[in-house]
């Protein structure tokens, strides 16, 4: 078998391109792109999604050189589309754990804080907990495999070629971050009303009778509240953030 220089460059086209984006989404999105999967774990998930989606996708590829400026621009933008992808979604976890501070804060347990294996930054306690419980969440509801299945039908709604993401799908991105700020109201409002009364309680019997001192009981009493609140809440978090997963999923449908 004789292969031409052109129908070589169109292989390795064919795979390098799928991979850069497979591999921008593996590094940015949930579950595969946390800080405690190592950089070896990551390339050969992307090798393998690649390989196995490879020939599902359309055939028809941008006839550009690889090793040329167009090649990069191709490259470059099917990078950004995969960044944009798993940032996307990601937006979702920041959420999860925006809900947890104000939860914590609330409490008064904004002073704990844990390093989080999903990014590598330092969160309050209860942020960890919720984030644990919505990844599992996500897991057991086959998330991953539905980014999976996103990503490939990506490839026909959004092709590989020279242009990437349009002004309105980055415009987009932009609006439903605010979603992380309503989503996290969602989650965390039960908590912040309930304490809230509580919170204004002491504060009435503490004018009413200022020799009592009310806040040196004040602060286990908001706690072991907070505790039931969050157990009683618990079963609100699940639907909330599938919702917000059911739309960022829908969001990055409409990528063109």
């Amino acid at each position: 078998m004789i292969f031409t220089g052109a129908e070589l460059t169109a292989f390795v086209g064919s795979f390098l391109w799928p991979l850069f984006r497979v591999s921008a989404i593996v590094m940015t999105a949930p579950v595969f792109g946390a800080k405690t999967v190592p950089a070896r774990v990551k390339l050969i998930i992307s090798l393998a999604i690649t390989s196995v989606i490879v020939p599902m996708l359309p055939a028809t590829m941008p006839e550009v050189e690889v090793f040329s400026l167009q090649g990069l621009y191709v490259t470059v933008n099917q990078i950004l589309i995969g960044i944009a992808i798993g940032f996307t979604t990601q937006l979702v976890f920041s959420a999860i754990i925006m809900a947890g501070q104000i939860v914590a804060m609330q409490m008064g347990l904004g002073f704990s804080l844990m390093v989080d294996p999903q990014n590598g930054t330092q969160a309050p306690v209860m942020s960890q907990f919720y984030i644990i419980f919505v990844l599992l969440v996500y897991l057991s509801l086959n998330g991953h495999l539905v980014l999976v299945q996103i990503m490939i039908d990506g490839f026909t709604t959004l092709p590989i070629a020279i242009t990437g993401l349009s002004t309105e799908s980055i415009w987009g991105i932009v609006s439903w971050a605010s979603y992380i700020f309503s989503g996290a109201i969602g989650i965390a409002i039960p908590a912040i009303a309930s304490l809230l009364v509580v919170n204004l309680s002491f504060g009435i019997m503490t004018r009413a009778a200022p020799q009592l001192n009310i806040f040196a009981i004040g602060f286990p009493v908001t706690m072991m509240l907070g505790f039931a609140l969050v157990l009683l809440t618990l079963s609100n978090v699940a639907p909330k953030s599938n919702e917000l997963f059911l739309n960022v999923y829908q969001l990055i449908r409409g990528f063109h």
